[in-house]
């Protein structure tokens, strides 16, 4: 069994997923990957299972029978990494947004340079490294980054970052039952809990492009679940709650 594994949550991804799994298989490092679908309407769920014929002992498939929230997805394929004994955990979206290219500079930082936990960040050095977002979404994300580091005081730029890898014993020292967000919010939790943990944590420059086929799952919802989560989080923190 190899040492790594990519998880990734997909609902409606039948454009991307086949894409995206051979690109992951393809690179020089191996990995394994995790799909953890949501009873996609696209059945995504069954053409995942019809490449693990192809894939044998590296493709897996958790299938969910609602979408019940990212958030959710990622503890479900956290909790089976973990039974498994991988070392290295991954977090990726299906959709290209995150390159597979990447994944040994993250996977490098951790199991060579030292780091606990790696993220893919698109704003550290003072460099925007986004392509094809409207200039809105763009802000948007840029400064939400900047409001989660203010409140929450963690030296992170990209706190909002979906590509990233963990060693187990941080997954493994955070009570993933107690994780509240599901949503865009999800993701500062994660990081707010290492955090607060003082695992070393680094940020890996890389280029982020928006997705090219399929349909974002952004709403709304999910980012006041951010703007007001963070406060409610950070007080708690202080609070010891």
């Amino acid at each position: 069994m190899r040492d790594a594994i990519v998880i990734i949550p997909t609902y409606n991804e039948i454009e991307n997923i086949e894409a995206i799994i051979r690109a992951v298989f393809s690179k020089e490092k191996s990995f394994d990957i995790l799909v953890v679908d949501d009873n996609s309407p696209d059945l995504t769920g069954l053409k995942v299972k019809a490449l693990q014929d192809e894939f044998k002992d590296r493709l897996f498939l958790v299938s969910r029978q609602e979408k019940t929230g990212l958030g959710s997805a990622y503890i479900a394929g956290f909790k089976w990494c973990l039974e498994k004994h991988y070392e290295y955990i991954f977090e990726m979206d299906a959709d290209f947004s995150h390159n597979p290219k990447d994944l040994t500079k993250l996977y490098n930082a951790c199991a060579t340079d030292g780091a606990d936990m790696s993220i893919g960040s698109r704003y550290i050095n003072n460099n925007i490294n986004v392509v094809n977002w409207d200039m809105k979404r763009l802000l948007l994300s840029y400064f939400a980054s900047k409001y989660v580091r203010f409140i929450t005081r963690m030296r992170i730029h990209d706190t909002t970052a979906g590509f990233v890898c963990y060693k187990r014993h941080v997954l493994e020292a955070i009570d993933l039952d107690r994780i509240k967000f599901v949503g865009y919010a999800f993701q500062i939790e994660m990081k707010f809990k290492a955090y607060l943990q003082k695992f070393k944590i680094v940020e890996v420059p890389v280029i982020f492009t928006d997705r090219t086929k399929g349909k974002s799952k952004m709403s709304g919802s999910i980012i006041s679940e951010a703007i007001f989560g963070v406060i409610h989080m950070k007080l708690k923190s202080v609070l010891n709650t």
